[in-house]
């Protein structure tokens, strides 16, 4: 199984994990000269919110939810350090429900690999909020690397 294509999700707690998902990712890719899609997904309030923080007028301006996470710090930091290491990439925005949109990049994109970040949680708290990575774990088209933030 070739490894072209990876697809690194991104959301609004993973700015605390950067340096890890970063890494995760860099190992993998550059060796196998894979692109790797950069991804945030967001929910509609979120988006809502990130578009008001950039005084992008939704009513007005012309952008997508591509140009969005194009602007966003997390999205910009991960850029840094693959050009840092020489690989390539594509940056892709989404509005939606987080699992289900990573699923459907993963999907749309042909990824090879999904790499997700998430924080340790007790069985409980997965049952009462639910889990992202989890929801991705066990519906994600490719392999899925986890990587937890101590």
């Amino acid at each position: 199984m070739s490894l072209d294509t990876i697809l690194l999700a991104v959301g609004p707690t993973d700015s605390d994990r950067i340096d890890e998902l970063a890494q995760a990712v860099v190992d993998v890719a550059a060796p196998a000269d894979a692109t790797v899609v950069l991804a945030h997904v967001f929910t509609q309030d979120e988006y809502d919110e990130v578009c008001d923080r950039l005084d992008f007028d939704q009513a007005r301006d012309d952008f997508d939810a591509d140009d969005v996470a194009n602007h966003h710090a997390t999205i910009r930091e991960l850029e840094n350090v693959l050009n840092e290491h020489d690989v390539s990439y594509d940056i892709r925005g989404a509005v939606g429900d987080h699992g289900e949109t990573i699923v459907g990049l993963a999907e749309t994109t042909a990824a090879d690999r999904v790499v997700v970040g998430g924080r340790k949680r007790s069985p409980a708290g997965k049952a009462v909020f639910g889990s992202t990575a989890q929801d991705i774990l066990l519906s994600s088209p490719a392999p899925v690397t986890f990587v937890r933030n101590d």
